[in-house]
């Protein structure tokens, strides 16, 4: 009777953790592959904080990005429908084990603020995110641990299709994210975004909380002082240097980094969202990879674009020089500003990307490939404009 109960209880947790880890690692994974460049990013974004020697590997950053999706969602799979289950139960361990102690690490040396675990869809803190492996990485131990009478649930030709199922999907999911756009928009520049309401900070906000020191010296001894015990000069005390801590992280607007500043150094971004009817951005972070070959696409656009007496600009963070040979090269017209290329990643997951906001939402956004014709344009659009 005491071994039947035993054996109840071992079953009962092996399908707990198994369920538990399987919902995560599929969640994890597919938010990955739905966003590829968002992870592609963010793994080079810690390829750069690691230093010079893994910054060498930044351009292994898109295959590493869908290969942690695919990884991830294949455990995660195999593990809800009891794929494999012990073989991948040994995989979601030993993910875990190199995970956890690089998310201490991260928490601790803070080199990035987000770790990207979720992508945009849950954003976590680095704490967060290791206290978070810590619960997965007893899961997968107390999964281990109650596998070891464990009897396979399906036969193999079922368990095998499952499997190859499990890579497909991932994979399809990063390589048409990649090719269009991201089928979830996990942004804040999402279809149907006001950006300057995005950007308003209500009155009642609570701002953010910071904390001042200033260390003196007096006979050789430094000593840390706030602003409720400041030393007095006359004294002997002398100042040596001012910090300054963020206790308590305010109210951030969804949008809090968007500028668009013109060829003459002028601030136009209020000018932009806030204008009445319709405005072309087209975003490109870095002209010398930005795709070319729908350029012509572009610039009629542009053409009927200053026809209908709609606004058209071109959006990047790369320098003049670069952007004269861009233009030259693709016969460009159109009018280019200065925005942070942080903020033209996040708004659009392509290079070249075309942005159509009326006033000032985002109704439509485009990778270059998908771009419509003029014609196209002019009737789905413009005609609305009058």
């Amino acid at each position: 009777m005491k071994r039947a109960k035993k054996s109840n209880t071992r079953n009962a947790l092996s399908w707990v953790s198994s369920l538990l880890l399987g919902i995560t690692f599929i969640f994890s994974g597919i938010v990955k592959a739905i966003d590829p460049l968002g992870t592609t990013y963010k793994i080079q974004d810690y390829f750069t904080a690691f230093g010079t020697f893994f910054e060498q590997f930044n351009p292994l950053a898109f295959f590493l990005a869908i290969t942690l999706s695919t990884l991830e969602f294949v455990i995660g799979f195999s593990l809800f429908f009891r794929f494999k289950t012990k073989l991948f139960a040994i995989f979601a361990l030993l993910f875990m084990i190199v995970m956890t102690p690089l998310t201490l690490y991260i928490a601790i040396e803070n080199p990035v603020q987000d770790c990207g675990c979720f992508g945009d869809a849950i954003v976590l803190s680095n704490w967060a995110t290791f206290a978070k492996n810590i619960v997965l990485l007893a899961l997968a131990i107390t999964l281990m641990y109650t596998l070891k009478n464990y009897h396979a649930f399906w036969i193999k030709p079922v368990e095998w299709i499952g499997i190859v199922v499990a890579v497909i999907i991932p994979v399809t999911i990063s390589l048409y994210g990649y090719m269009h756009l991201p089928i979830i928009d996990f942004r804040p520049y999402k279809v149907g975004t006001n950006i300057a309401k995005s950007m308003e900070i209500p009155a009642d906000a609570a701002p953010d909380v910071y904390e001042t020191t200033f260390i003196y010296a007096k006979d050789g001894v430094e000593r840390e002082f706030t602003l409720s015990d400041f030393p007095d000069e006359s004294e002997g005390w002398m100042f040596i240097e001012q910090k300054t801590k963020l206790i308590k992280k305010g109210y951030e607007p969804p949008i809090h980094d968007f500028s668009i500043i013109n060829a003459a150094g002028d601030d136009i971004t209020f000018d932009v969202v806030e204008k009445q009817g319709f405005t072309f951005l087209l975003v490109a972070y870095d002209v010398n990879k930005a795709n070319t070959d729908f350029s012509e696409k572009i610039n009629a656009i542009c053409e009927l674009a200053l026809f209908s007496d709609v606004d058209f600009y071109a959006l990047t963070a790369s320098v003049d020089e670069d952007i004269e040979k861009y233009s030259s090269l693709t016969n460009a017209t159109y009018e280019w500003c200065k925005t942070d290329p942080i903020t033209l990643k996040t708004i659009i997951r392509a290079n070249p990307g075309l942005v159509l906001i009326k006033d000032g939402t985002i109704v439509e956004k485009w990778n270059s490939r998908d771009i419509p014709s003029a014609k196209e344009m002019q009737e789905q659009f413009l005609l609305q404009n009058n």
